[in-house]
């Protein structure tokens, strides 16, 4: 093809991940390539990339070869989802045809446009590639952003702009990304409320695997991640490249496989009727598209992600890798709407006797709320229940040391509340006349009014400044249905979505080191819109440890540790009813940010010290478990999951042993601990924190004065004299383990290992 002044070819490498972008003949850009870094390549080498990966004609298509646009366009003979649609009000400009106008590229930042002729080859670093787009003929311009971040991640969004005279109205703005045909499994997730991100693995096919969400928050059920891999990926094996849609509001994911033998991975905003229409001058921005590759497994995948939040300015409240994350204590499941301030004191002292570094006061403290019928919108300290305000509980919890933490849920407004019966049109409606479906007695109050998103701002800015608050519970337990401005009947869950997040931005930046938590019915608000802003996510409303299990676990793949909070649950699960050990239930909570959801009054003395134990476990660990690289072992269908994190380094890790079902074998073979380094020697210590399980049989290896070889000897059952350590080289823990014990179903332990110093004789 014939050199054209708007042709660029950009290499972008990071953190092993190389991205190639193509503008030949002034066209869409196209990716050439995204996956494993290809290493330098010149001009002459992305020539040759770009003449190697240009497809056949088709004998049956168009007369060019095919090309797949980061928005493709049926223009390039793309036949698949467009990533533009969109028309004015007499049905013009349907099939859009942008083509680039000029290339901006910022490196450490530092911008300079691209020069054609100059810069038709250009390698770089991380780096963003904006291209200026343009259909002059329809009147459209846009933006196309591309960016590779340092953690080796892809971000792609786009902004349309309307330049003509009269309104148009986009119906999808939604980015894509090619991926490779070997790639031909899709692994994303689905759940409710209490079961959050369950996941679910099919063989992708032609066609399209669409996940769409319009529940008007990222909901319980979401795709999470859709992950695109070669057959039989698992957390260390397999290549995978995998998109997350970083918004709160509406949104989809999708796979798509072409018969002309292409297929792409993305996703977007979803946009209700109306939502999208741009008048003469107006814009609209999709939200980012994130995309990783993994050349190994679905743990790499997770560490890109942790890599890129961990970046932020401040992460969890601190700067990183500041990682003091309060141990905390929600008195929710110890006292519910009851609120009594001497009980709450006691709580509080208990919570400051153990270790607890926050407190947080849950849904009942305002209004008329003394149930979840009222006061919704009300966000004054209710007279009745707190009749000297909330400072002498607050002063109490902060004469403890500890910081204070207040429940808020600001996007709700309930119909039996002073909010409502002042302002209806306030509440989310089609009209006056056709309220939706009450959801918990609630409705939702439109933010999307000027007036309405003033007096929640208001309300919870005057409670900042007059308490010393430090933490925010925010939570949100309805689905946005019917959800419309009452006065003009038009959709707003796209202005809703944007209100949240000027509302959270301008209370954080009055209110320097206010911490949020993004609670959602539990876990129905995890994304990477809510994740810019927030300080932590709740993962669910169930803190069953044996439920939690599968959560966290899946959880993990976007969100690292320190974001997700992770409590100690109650003897009996307020959710499932289900009994549990202390030592379960804390296990299964280590590995997060830490907290308790129980009431201490009713905690035995001798339950009271396993859990300082625990706590304090927690506090030694958190450097570890807050800076370091989340390991999962393969295990097949096996029923004990092996959970680990390891230092950067790997001279330290911490691994949870958790039996989450009883196996049809016993024992289970060998316990393998992945990413540990092979060619070091390693002293592992095993840690049994509370009374011994019954069930159990542990193996030689773990037991003080057995010999292996001694026949009967290494079978012990009740409480055995456990060993202390055990050395063995990094080799051996690698790739043959340790032999199993046989484990009672929903028990744990721990095993902490550190590298043994250089030169230390191999054991």
């Amino acid at each position: 093809m014939p050199a054209d002044p708007r042709t660029h070819r950009l290499h972008l490498r990071a953190a092993g991940v190389s991205l190639v972008l193509d503008t030949t003949g002034g066209r869409i850009p196209a990716v050439l390539h995204w996956g494993s870094d290809l290493g330098p390549l010149d001009a002459s080498g992305l020539s040759a990339l770009f003449a190697v990966t240009t497809p056949a004609i088709s004998s049956n298509g168009p007369d060019v070869p095919l090309r797949t646009g980061l928005l493709p366009q049926n223009a390039d003979g793309w036949l698949g989802r467009p990533g533009l649609t969109g028309a004015r009000d007499d049905g013009s400009g349907t099939a859009p045809r942008l083509r680039v106008l000029g290339v901006r590229i910022t490196e450490g930042g530092a911008g300079r446009d691209l020069v054609p002729g100059a810069d038709d080859a250009v390698e770089t670093g991380p780096a963003l590639v904006c291209f200026d787009l343009a259909d002059e003929e329809l009147r459209l311009g846009a933006l196309l952003e591309v960016e590779l971040l340092p953690s080796g991640l892809v971000r792609v969004r786009a902004e349309v702009t309307n330049t003509g005279s009269d309104a148009y109205t986009v119906q999808h703005l939604t980015p894509v990304l090619p991926v490779p045909l070997d790639a031909d499994q899709i692994l994303d997730f689905g759940g409710r409320w209490t079961k959050e991100r369950a996941p679910q693995r099919r063989a992708m096919v032609t066609g399209t695997h669409l996940r769409e969400n319009r529940r008007g928050r990222t909901g319980a059920d979401a795709a999470h991640l859709l992950h695109l891999g070669t057959s039989g990926f698992d957390f260390s094996s397999g290549e995978i490249w995998a998109v997350h849609t970083a918004f709160s509001g509406n949104h989809l994911h999708f796979a798509e496989r072409l018969s002309a033998g292409v297929q792409v991975i993305g996703g977007g905003e979803l946009l209700l009727p109306g939502e999208g229409r741009l008048d003469p001058g107006a814009s609209l921005a999709s939200p980012w598209l994130y995309g990783a590759h993994s050349a190994a497994g679905l743990d790499a995948i997770a560490h890109r992600f942790h890599a890129h939040l961990r970046a932020r300015e401040e992460h969890g409240g601190l700067p990183y890798p500041d990682t003091r994350r309060p141990v905390t204590l929600n008195v929710w499941e110890a006292v519910y709407f009851d609120h009594d301030l001497a009980v709450l004191s006691e709580l509080a002292d208990r919570a400051a006797d153990l270790g607890v570094e926050r407190f947080v006061l849950d849904d009942g403290w305002f209004g008329s709320r003394r149930d979840d019928s009222t006061g919704l919108g009300d966000w004054t300290v209710s007279q009745e229940v707190w009749p000297n305000g909330l400072g002498p509980l607050i002063d109490h919890v902060t004469g403890l040391g500890m910081q204070f933490g207040l429940w808020f849920e600001p996007e709700m407004i309930s119909p039996d509340s002073d909010l409502a019966r002042a302002h209806p049109d306030w509440i989310m409606a089609p009209s006056p006349e056709r309220m939706p479906l009450p959801a918990r007695h609630q409705q939702v109050l439109n933010l999307s009014i000027p007036a309405a998103w003033q007096h929640v701002h208001d309300a919870i800015d005057a409670l900042l400044t007059e308490y010393d608050i430090a933490y925010i519970k925010w939570d949100h337990n309805r689905d946005l249905v019917e959800a419309a401005t009452q006065a003009t009947g038009a959709a707003a869950v796209h202005a809703q979505t944007l209100a949240l997040y000027r509302l959270w931005d301008s209370l954080k930046a009055a209110h320097p080191g206010l911490e949020i938590e993004s609670c959602s019915s539990g876990g129905a608000r995890v994304d990477l819109g809510i994740l810019e802003r927030a300080d932590r996510i709740w993962v669910s409303d169930c803190i069953d440890p044996l439920e939690r299990a599968t959560m966290n676990r899946w959880t993990a793949q976007l969100v690292p540790l320190e974001l997700m909070g992770s409590h100690i649950a109650s003897g009996a699960s307020h959710t499932t009813g289900r009994l549990h050990s202390l030592s379960f239930r804390a296990a299964s909570a280590l590995l997060g940010h830490l907290g308790i959801e129980w009431d201490l009054r009713q905690a035995s003395a001798e339950e009271l010290e396993e859990l300082r134990t625990w706590i304090a476990r927690h506090k030694e660990h958190r450097d570890l478990l807050f800076t370091g690289d989340l390991v999962r072992a393969d295990r097949g269908q096996d029923s004990i999951w092996i959970t680990g994190v390891l230092s950067p380094a790997r001279d330290r890790g911490l691994f949870t042993v958790t039996a989450v079902d009883t196996p049809d074998i016993a024992p289970v073979g060998a316990l393998r601990l992945p990413g540990l380094d092979p060619e070091r020697p390693y002293r592992v210590h095993l840690h049994r924190i509370g009374p011994a399980p019954t069930g159990y049989t542990w193996p030689a290896w773990a037991r003080q004065g057995v010999d292996p070889a001694a026949d009967g000897r290494g079978r012990g059952y009740g409480p055995p004299e456990l060993i202390d350590h055990v050395d063995v080289p990094g080799s051996v823990l690698v790739r043959t383990g340790l032999a199993a014990p046989v484990m009672a179903p929903e028990t744990a332990f721990l095993l902490e290992v550190e590298a043994l110093p250089s030169g230390s004789p191999r054991p």
